[in-house]
């Protein structure tokens, strides 16, 4: 055989390996790079808006009000509402949004899901909570008292309870739908 020959039969060797190489490559990664619910389930945000800027997410438009800590939650009366679990050393985070349903989300009765995360810059997340009585606003979108009609806007606060000392890192609430793979980050 001519060195001219092997060097061909080298050649084509090294180019079959390289192609299966990053063929095989490019399947694996695929799988974590490609997958939008494995982001969107990951919290991936997609989206940053300003205060005072509404961005609309599975039919319901959000637009961020104010985001405050309190030390303890007061309701209509003027007495401190003590249905919200606040161990020590937490705070209070209140998110006033103005939360409007638009044509094609889905109601039921009174309203419909809106839930909203909180967020902070070292990638902590938490829940909203829900206070049932005397507080002066609705805290979720299904309340017989402040029953929701599509089109029309409607203030709600998203409570929180959080660590005093992530107060000062939080960055804002984020809403999500994972029909579009989608998730806002609402800032203050």
């Amino acid at each position: 055989m001519r060195i001219a020959d092997r060097a061909a039969r080298l050649a084509a060797q090294i180019s079959l390996l390289l192609a299966l190489a990053s063929t095989s490559a490019f399947l694996v990664a695929r799988g974590y790079v490609d997958n939008d619910e494995q982001l969107y389930n990951n919290g991936r945000i997609t989206e940053v808006v300003p205060q005072g800027t509404s961005v609309t997410v599975g039919d319901v438009e959000w637009k961020l009000d104010s985001l405050e800590a309190y030390t303890r939650l007061v309701g209509t009366e003027g007495k401190e509402i003590t249905s919200l679990t606040k161990p020590a050393g937490s705070m209070i985070v209140m998110a006033k949004v103005t939360v409007t349903p638009r044509d094609g989300v889905r109601m039921e009765e009174n309203g419909f899901t809106c839930d909203a995360k909180l967020h902070d810059d070292r990638g902590n997340v938490w829940e909203n909570q829900q206070v049932y009585t005397d507080f002066p606003l609705p805290t979720y979108c299904t309340d017989d008292e402040f029953p929701f009609t599509r089109n029309k806007s409607r203030q709600v606060a998203q409570l929180f309870v959080v660590p005093a000392s992530a107060v000062p890192h939080l960055n804002g609430i984020m809403v999500g739908d994972l029909s579009e793979r989608r998730i806002a980050l609402l800032t203050p």
